[in-house]
């Protein structure tokens, strides 16, 4: 009877928590979520999938508009179009509102996930109650980004495969794995996880035997289910780009330096480029990948205090297999982020993809804790009920303390007060202003640092600012016949350090604004 009284205050509570962070949130605040809210912005408007801005040229693009999503994938921007369209605002409040809407199912999901697993309340209130305040997750969760839906697909994914035990549960599976693909192009990897719940959990049958044909029946049902929902989405990639998969990541495998993501010249990605900048690099490059995602292991999916706790719980759950499946599974992103795709990994993929471990970790937590309150109180001769509910506040009220600093080291800083989080948005309305007064009859191509953000705020045509130095960056305005280049300071490759310092000193780029430490460059044809 106190289910549904726990989820409507989870849930609740995960709406207002979520709404209050977003209230400070008056932008998108970086390009990944700038990225999908103006792709969504495109569809809402009626444009489908293509988009005036490139953030990099991997595909070898030919020009704008462009096909969309030649790297990352659509379903945080179909989320964001679906919003506006119900509202009929094309708006940054109405665009968000189904993330503001998946942030209030993940704590009831990782209650329910919890509650499956223990069957204690107790237990599945804290892990709902930590999803509430998840950390260095919290910050990001309500904007245009895939950390809240991989949250939620993560936390059903695993629900369904400890709950279900039918061929319902494969379909399940398989449609969850297309979702998180659809969502992250990583998200493939679901499905070959979705396959080790079929072939290590077969389901029960009548005849309580575990046949290869069942098996091979379960793995078939999966792959149906997950081409139901990326089948058209290859065949739109195969019309519009020649392959089911679109061509924009392939040249991550050879990247030697992390700028090479915005090469002008992809082609020279290539595998005999990689081995001649040196194994030793190579190597070099990998262990500080490794470190990175180390510290973003115990930092921001183990919250620090937590991470010990989720160790234990995974001890005590040792024996159950769909937990040896989900640590196979975490270590084979840890790999593939820190070896595989060490630059984008380490910058932010691994972070985004661990959020779909999230809601399991919780649970662990809350596992570990129960069992390490049990196992010291009995030493200790503690009264085991009452110092569990000490150590469980006491998680909650570190849970609390640690997003309430993260949230508030990201939307406040001393300099912009409480509009911390859409600095860059307020910056590019000023560059705005400074085209706007330049006397240019029509709408010029922008060269700068973040594409999607700065066509969101001037509408104009934005296209990345390219590695290298200002000769390549001046092809890359004659190819896409770019009017003017932005520098802000931090944010453009080493190559064009000399121009920032000297911006006098290069006619083909003359100076005709400064805003904040940010240079603004005429393009001379």
């Amino acid at each position: 009877m106190h289910n549904w009284r726990d989820y409507l205050l989870l849930t609740t509570l995960g709406l207002v928590i979520a709404g209050g962070i977003a209230w400070f949130q008056r932008s998108p605040g970086y390009m990944d979520a700038d990225y999908y809210f103006a792709g969504g912005l495109q569809l809402a408007n009626g444009k489908g999938f293509s988009e005036p801005y490139l953030w990099n040229y991997l595909d070898n693009p030919g020009g704008l508009p462009h096909p969309s999503n030649a790297y990352w994938m659509p379903l945080a921007s179909i989320i964001a179009a679906v919003g506006m369209v119900i509202f009929r605002q094309t708006t940054w409040s109405a665009a968000r509102i189904g993330f503001l809407i998946i942030a209030s199912l993940i704590p009831p999901i990782t209650y329910k996930l919890t509650y499956s697993l223990t069957d204690k309340r107790n237990l599945a209130l804290l892990s709902g109650f930590i999803a509430l305040f998840s950390g260095f997750y919290s910050v990001f969760i309500p904007v245009t980004d895939t950390f809240g839906i991989y949250m939620l697909l993560g936390g059903l994914f695993f629900l369904v495969a400890f709950r279900q035990n039918n061929n319902w549960r494969n379909l399940i599976m398989g449609l969850i794995a297309g979702l998180m693909h659809f969502a992250r192009a990583d998200g493939i990897l679901w499905l070959f996880f979705s396959f080790l719940v079929v072939i290590y959990i077969p389901i029960k049958i009548k005849s309580d035997s575990k046949s290869l044909l069942h098996v091979i029946l379960g793995l078939i049902i999966c792959l149906v289910g997950y081409l139901g929902i990326m089948g058209p989405w290859f065949i739109r990639n195969e019309l519009v780009f020649g392959s089911f998969l679109a061509p924009g990541g392939q040249s991550m495998f050879w990247l030697t330096d992390y700028n090479q993501i915005f090469s002008f010249q992809p082609n020279l990605i290539t595998f005999n480029a990689w081995l001649q900048n040196g194994l030793d690099k190579a190597v070099k490059v990998r262990l500080w990948a490794l470190n990175i995602n180390f510290q973003n292991t115990l930092a921001s999916q183990g919250s620090i205090f937590l991470f010990p706790l989720i160790l234990i719980g995974i001890w005590k759950k040792r024996k159950d297999q769909l937990i040896k499946i989900a640590c196979i599974a975490w270590l084979s992103y840890f790999v593939l982020m820190s070896i595989v795709f060490p630059f984008a990994g380490a910058r932010g993929g691994f972070f985004h993809s661990g959020a779909a471990f999230q809601p399991l970790w919780w649970v662990l937590a809350s596992i570990g804790l129960a069992g390490l309150v049990k196992t010291v109180g009995l030493k200790r001769k503690w009264n085991i009920e009452k110092a569990s509910k000490v150590f469980m506040v006491g998680a909650a009220g570190l849970s609390i303390m640690l997003t309430v600093l993260i949230v508030i080291g990201k939307i406040y800083s001393p300099k912009e007060g409480w509009n911390n989080w859409s600095s860059e948005s307020s910056l590019y309305h000023e560059v705005t202003n400074i085209l706007k007064n330049s006397g240019d009859s029509e709408k010029p191509t922008v060269i700068v640092s973040n594409p999607p953000g700065f066509y969101l705020e001037s509408g104009l045509n934005s296209i990345a600012v390219p590695d290298g130095d200002e000769t390549n960056t001046y092809s890359v305005a004659q190819k896409f016949d770019a009017n003017y280049l932005i520098l802000e300071n931090g944010a453009f490759p080493e190559g064009l350090n000399s121009l920032f310092r000297n911006p006098t000193n290069y006619p083909d780029f003359q100076l005709v604004g400064k805003v904040d430490g940010t240079l603004v460059f005429k393009i001379e044809p």
